[in-house]
């Protein structure tokens, strides 16, 4: 999917292909979501993602793990 973020995206919950929240769109900058990730969200999740240890408040969503975007969420495909 070539996914097109604006920032009507902002607040969005990002969930898992389960449907599990892993985080929240906090902003949207040039087009590319940043991810506040929820707290327990699992260093596998995030290991696929591409997201790594770091400290950071928000990670860069890269659209080729969008699955779909709908008014509510956007979900993200399965690993």
């Amino acid at each position: 999917m070539v996914a097109k973020f604006t920032s009507d995206d902002e607040g969005k919950r990002v969930v898992d292909a389960d449907g599990e929240q892993i985080g929240i769109v906090e902003t949207v900058e040039g087009g590319i979501p940043h991810v506040d990730p929820d707290p327990g969200m699992t260093d596998t999740i995030k290991s696929k993602l591409g997201w790594g240890d770091s400290d950071e408040e928000t990670y860069r969503l890269n659209e080729q793990n969008v699955e779909s975007i709908t008014d509510d969420e956007i979900r993200i495909e399965r690993f």
